[in-house]
């Protein structure tokens, strides 16, 4: 039970280091080879993302643990609005100006809803792995062409272009990226692991596990990233990192159970985890798509969102507890 607890946390920190590391590799090798940084940004760095959750799915899925892939890619996606939005709203209110962001805003919407549709029959199979990933390349030409006909001077588009790093070599960026890819692979087997064995130990399911310790853990680079930004007032980066990541977590990181392991959805996903998602994502949309007041997410409608987090969280560990 020790060992396995520690390989929880020693993955954790070695997957947030390794994302990182992914992250500045590949961006930086994209733009040593002339792409523009806001394709960087909506494509390379949201893939980077949401590398660790995609490598996560895939482990737990070769390990025979499709309930932590699919908990991680749900859990994920509660985590990053209810947790990241609201304590980074509780900081510093966020309001979205970028016309591209508006636009992303529907897309998400329109994502989660599909990937509802998708498990409503109780299974995850290599037919809705297949959709799921065509849906990604339509999402991401989608994005390519938001990018490509925004306004100028669009908030998103500067900050994003500004967080690409510049002055690293083509040699020093491929070091990077591939250093950050093996220490991912390496991290996510040590974390999956350690994941099924305390929740065998504990008597609780893999599905409790993905949604709670490993979704958690997983995005907490993203709550740091995401207060910074904000701190820095760019707050249509903190939000566009939060909408970008959602979006590759349904679409990729969900499509990997399916391709790898098909299975029968946990049961409680239909019934809880997967409307908690439907509702954070529709409260997201309202909040920051108001035309009135720029959408700005402030600290009330953070807290509420922090609430949620807090409360689903509690729900799904007593539900767990009442089962064992």
């Amino acid at each position: 039970m020790l060992l396995a607890a520690a390989a929880i946390v020693l993955g954790l920190f070695i997957l947030v280091w390794g994302a990182d590391r992914f992250v500045l590799g590949a961006a930086a090798l994209a733009r040593s080879l002339g792409l523009p940084p806001l394709l960087i940004g909506l494509t390379v760095v949201g893939f980077g993302t949401s590398a660790p959750e995609i490598l996560v799915s895939t482990v737990a899925a070769l390990e025979d643990s499709p309930g932590i892939a699919i908990g991680n890619a749900l859990g994920s996606n509660i985590a990053n609005i209810g947790l990241i939005v609201g304590t980074t709203a509780l900081v510093a209110p966020l309001t979205v100006q970028s016309g591209i962001l508006r636009r992303e805003y529907p897309l998400l919407l329109g994502v989660s809803a599909s990937a509802c549709v998708l498990l409503v029959d109780g299974h995850l199979g290599r037919v809705d792995g297949v959709v799921l990933l065509a849906g990604l390349v339509l999402c991401m030409y989608l994005l390519v062409r938001i990018g490509r006909y925004r306004l100028d001077h669009d908030p998103l588009a500067e900050q994003m272009e500004a967080e690409i790093p510049s002055g690293l070599s083509a040699l020093a960026a491929a070091g990077w990226f591939l250093l950050g890819l093996a220490t991912l692979i390496v991290s996510s087997r040590m974390l999956v692991w350690g994941a099924i064995e305390v929740a065998g130990y504990l008597g609780i399911s893999d599905l409790l596990i993905g949604l709670t310790i490993v979704a958690v853990g997983t995005s907490l680079p993203e709550l740091a990233a995401a207060i910074v930004s904000a701190l820095k007032n760019e707050h249509d980066l903190a939000i566009g990192n939060v909408v970008g990541s959602n979006i590759w977590n349904l679409l990729a990181v969900l499509a990997v159970p399916g391709l790898l392991s098909p299975v029968t959805v946990p049961a409680g996903v239909l019934d809880r985890d997967i409307l908690v998602m439907l509702a954070l994502t529709l409260a997201l949309f309202v909040m920051g798509y108001s035309a009135h007041r720029h959408g700005t997410i402030n600290r009330l409608e953070g807290g509420l969102l922090l609430s949620c987090f807090v409360a689903y969280q509690g729900w799904i560990i007593w539900q767990a507890h009442l089962v064992a």
